[in-house]
């Protein structure tokens, strides 16, 4: 049997992660997979689970006109609710399995599971998104690509619970959100691609490229967008096969039950690739 703790409070709840070693969970729709929990036998940890679902500080979505601040424990589904996230997360979130897993699965859930297929994190990097770490001592913030340091790896320490995701405010002229799954329904991602770009008197100002479940971690070069950076969109679609053999030298899938690592590749330069031919107007 798992020992379990509920805290009163938020502040509780940082107490009891400075004492002793816990799990956090909220949704819990990660954790059960991972314990053994969904194959029919008992939740296996090697420490106590503490439960944050319910608190208050970690469910909130508050936004002002610097950037948009989301609550580690809220849901999917409060995300689609909520008028202030932006568009691009919301599609991501919409591709997400099925509506129990969206009901019950969160944010924070997703970042700090670091899967290099989570469906949430290409969007998170293209938006140049933050995570807030909280202890009783201290606070501490690290941009997404700090955080996540390998599949299943984060900076986080023991003593720390991540307690939101902090988006800057930011408009784009282009916005493109593709992921391909195993299916329509509870799709597990083989690949996703975002593509963000800002677009003035006909040439790009600003351009954010980034690939899920084809690296480590998600892959996102500043090298090749600064290159891409003030081109016109005749010369950056002129640009193109230059560009894919650039991020293909970056992108490094694997073989595994979902697909293939060749597939992978494939698939990815061709999101690319029409991102830069299409998408950009």
């Amino acid at each position: 049997m798992v020992e379990a703790y509920r805290p009163q409070n938020y502040k509780q709840a940082l107490e009891l992660m400075g004492e002793e070693r816990v799990v956090p969970f909220a949704g819990g729709t990660d954790l059960m997979v991972k314990s053994g929990g969904l194959s029919g036998c008992a939740v296996e940890l090697d420490c106590p689970a503490m439960f944050i679902g319910h608190l208050e500080e970690l469910k909130k979505v508050e936004a002002d006109e610097n950037c948009i601040r989301i609550g580690a424990a809220c849901t999917y589904a409060q995300i689609l609710e909520n008028r202030s996230v932006p568009g691009i997360l919301k599609t991501a979130v919409l591709r997400l399995a099925t509506p129990a897993i969206r009901n019950a699965g969160t944010i924070g859930g997703n970042i700090c599971s670091a899967s290099p297929a989570g469906d949430t994190l290409p969007v998170l990097y293209a938006l140049d998104a933050s995570v807030v770490l909280e202890s009783v001592n201290d606070t501490r913030t690290l941009t997404i690509r700090e955080f996540i340091t390998g599949p299943g790896e984060t900076f986080i320490k023991n003593i720390e619970l991540l307690k939101e995701v902090v988006i800057p405010n930011k408009n784009f002229d282009a916005v493109f959100y593709r992921k391909v799954g195993t299916g329509v329904v509870n799709s597990l991602s083989k690949v996703s691609f975002t593509g963000l770009a800002v677009i003035e008197e006909g040439a790009v100002s600003g351009i954010r490229v980034s690939f899920g479940a084809v690296g480590p971690t998600v892959v996102r070069s500043k090298k090749i967008e600064d290159h891409i950076t003030g081109k016109n969109l005749l010369e950056i679609k002129k640009m193109v096969p230059q560009l894919a053999r650039s991020y293909s030298a970056l992108i490094d899938p694997l073989d595994d039950q979902r697909s293939t690592a060749c597939y992978r590749k494939s698939v990815s330069l061709r999101l690319l690739e029409h991102f830069l031919r299409n998408v950009l107007k």
